[in-house]
């Protein structure tokens, strides 16, 4: 196995194992932050809402990797709690749109400000350099990993 191989697989493994490490403290963190009534699929649904408004159950559901039955459940609790609006297609009367109400995108806002804070307090004893250099690791990652770009 050639060196360049070798380092696409030591990145690979590297990508697998940080991950969801980073994610388990995220996921913590806006559990924590007063959201404890939101289970994390909601919150990862208003999030995807807000990244992508007017947004179908299928999307959620694809989004999440559920069920539509199960993202059907979950969106009504959204609906439920006046965090998510449904609206009418009106290009497709059977399929409904979904957007985050007011209450929806101050309540995305106030556990993302808290979250961020936490992990600001984490990186706060890093120096410039070795901030920049995650800042630039991640660009690269969602580059890489964005296939929209």
């Amino acid at each position: 196995m050639g060196s360049q191989e070798s380092a696409v697989e030591q990145c690979a493994e590297a990508v697998i194992e940080i991950i969801p490490l980073v994610m388990r403290f995220l996921r913590h963190e806006m559990r924590s932050q007063g959201s404890s009534w939101l289970s994390v699929p909601q919150l990862r649904s208003l999030i995807f809402l807000n990244r992508c408004p007017g947004s179908s159950l299928s999307n959620v559901a694809d989004h999440l990797g559920v069920t539509r039955a199960t993202a059907s459940a979950l969106v009504e609790k959204l609906v439920q709690l006046d965090l998510v609006y449904r609206t009418e297609d009106p290009q497709e009367r059977r399929r409904h749109v979904l957007n985050l109400t007011k209450s929806g995108v101050q309540q995305l806002n106030k556990v993302r400000a808290a979250t961020c804070q936490s992990v600001a307090e984490v990186l706060a004893n890093l120096s410039a350099t070795q901030l920049q250099e995650i800042q630039a690791g991640l660009t690269l990652l969602g580059d890489t990993f964005n296939p929209k770009h």
